[in-house]
């Protein structure tokens, strides 16, 4: 009875929570970057995943867009789905 309850009232807290306090997905870029700073690594890692060094800095840093093949890779590598990482985001100029 006590856990229909709980479980009850932790639904209708969800539910609260989405509506009232909706938390956006963040664009891609910001994306690899959280997944980075939770997973220790440095962008020196993701090179192998992306291809190069400086590619990896073209990347974190707007100049250049994502690949098909470096979604592909980043989505196995880091565990982000899919659908966050082909998110249009703007370029720095």
């Amino acid at each position: 009875m006590e856990s229909d309850e709980a479980d009850i009232l932790g639904l209708l807290t969800d539910e609260y929570e989405k509506k009232h306090y909706p938390v956006d997905t963040p664009d891609p870029i910001e994306a690899i970057k959280i997944r980075m700073k939770e997973m220790g690594l440095k962008q020196v890692d993701l090179a192998d995943t992306i291809g190069g060094k400086s590619r990896v800095s073209e990347i974190l840093n707007r100049k250049r867009r994502l690949t098909v093949e470096m979604i592909r890779k980043l989505t196995t590598r880091l565990n982000i789905p899919t659908r966050v990482l082909i998110t249009d985001y703007q370029l720095k100029r």
